[in-house]
């Protein structure tokens, strides 16, 4: 069974290619994702490597995070599914907030 993993403190100059190198010494790479910025595209500083077995993504785990890559040291660890984080604070969903307001004539 696939292993999703999160690294962070990533270089912005990381490339999909430099990650697919460096993980896949420790196993089957299946996916590399760079998050970048909706707006600006830039890269966040984040990504997610999915390795194909649990063995290998603990293996990467060990050798990677803490690994100074461009001047950064790497933070490794199992990715979390999205629904385990609390909520962002500040602000809500925006919407409707003033509620209707009648007006006469």
């Amino acid at each position: 069974m696939s292993t999703k993993l999160f690294v962070g403190n990533l270089s912005f100059n990381a490339t999909q290619n430099q990650l697919q190198d460096l993980f896949g010494a420790h196993g089957v790479v299946q996916e590399v994702d760079i998050i970048k910025d909706k707006f600006s595209g830039r890269p966040r500083g984040f990504a997610f490597v999915t390795m194909e077995t649990k063995e290998a993504a603990d293996a990467a785990i060990k050798a990677i995070s803490g690994k100074d890559i461009d001047g950064r040291a790497l933070t490794v660890n199992e990715a979390r599914p999205r629904e385990d984080r609390p909520p962002r604070s500040g602000g809500g969903s925006g919407g409707d907030r003033g509620g209707r307001r009648e007006y006469s004539h």
